[in-house]
């Protein structure tokens, strides 16, 4: 055999290997798993082509169960500012959801490079415990945090509830530990090499953190970030409680115009989903625009 068919040998080898490894993995038949994407591809495609039709649908189309509207119109989109509020509502949803979404990842990263970088007392009982904090249903800290909020203000005379900081901090409590042990996970995988090799040159721990390790961990601040902000974003429970009428969220105004709408004599179902529809559109966006980042930093540390 001479030398030139010993490279063609072995890669057709490697590729009867691939080909048996991708056999093996694929669990489904060809043809099962179209029916079965293509089941998944429709629980997701009709509901969403209901509510984006339904928006360009008359309030009285879509009260008769039209699925594709007869005449397309605009009017809901329009209504929506004046008769759901929605423009304090999503201004409001931005302010709460981005403070917390860029204070979150900030803290989150200096405490993991600390938890990651650092050996101190205490540090394994630290990570521990941010696991332990998941497991914690928020339904059972409204009480809590209201009262203790609310103690705030008469003790300390801060009025904090019906504020959009004190809003802020409240999903800052259940954002941290999410956003820490995100950022554990991804610095864990950074060579220490370049750290070391900048504190050979004399540069400090501040600069080695705002230098080197941001700049890398740019995909698990994103990650930990767009949770953050979809916490805001998306949180009914404590915006029912924390806010009043001129600083409840997006997610609040869209609560309060629904339950306004049951029983009614003709429910606007148009504007309903019109304003359902742009209160999705910021969380669409972050997804779109941080796509790449946000798969690298969810698979980060899954390979070593």
């Amino acid at each position: 055999m001479t030398a030139s068919a010993l490279p063609r040998a072995s890669s057709a080898t490697s590729r009867k290997a691939e080909t048996r490894q991708d056999e093996v993995l694929r669990l489904l038949p060809n043809g099962l798993l179209v029916v079965v994407i293509g089941a998944l591809c429709a629980l997701v495609i009709v509901p969403l082509s209901y509510v984006i039709f339904a928006s360009l649908n008359s309030d009285v189309g879509v009260a008769r169960g039209e699925f594709f509207p007869s005449s397309f119109s605009w009017d809901s989109y329009v209504k929506i500012w004046t008769t759901v509020g929605l423009g304090r509502g999503i201004g409001n949803s931005l302010v709460v959801a981005g403070s917390t979404a860029v204070v979150s990842a900030a803290v989150a990263t200096a405490t993991a490079y600390v938890l990651v970088r650092f050996t101190f007392i205490g540090r394994v009982t630290i990570l521990r415990s941010l696991l332990v904090q998941q497991s914690i249903p928020g339904t059972l800290m409204v009480l809590p945090v209201f009262v203790v909020f609310f103690s705030a203000s008469t003790y300390l005379g801060i009025t904090v509830i019906g504020t959009l900081w004190g809003l802020s901090i409240t999903y800052l409590t259940f954002a941290l530990p999410f956003s820490t042990w995100v950022m554990v996970t991804y610095l864990r995988g950074l060579p220490r090499v370049l750290e070391e090799a900048a504190q050979i040159d004399g540069a400090t721990n501040l600069s080695i953190l705002a230098r080197i390790v941001l700049p890398l961990s740019w995909p698990g601040i994103v990650v930990s970030a767009i949770f953050a902000f979809l916490l805001g974003w998306n949180d009914v429970l404590f915006a029912s409680v924390m806010t009043n009428s001129d600083t409840r969220t997006a997610a609040i105004a869209l609560q309060i115009f629904g339950a306004t709408q049951e029983g009614g004599a003709l429910p606007l179902y148009g504007q309903m989903m019109a304003a359902a529809l742009v209160c999705a559109t910021p969380v669409v966006l972050l997804y779109l625009i941080f796509q790449r980042n946000l798969v690298g930093g969810l698979t980060a540390g899954a390979v070593k």
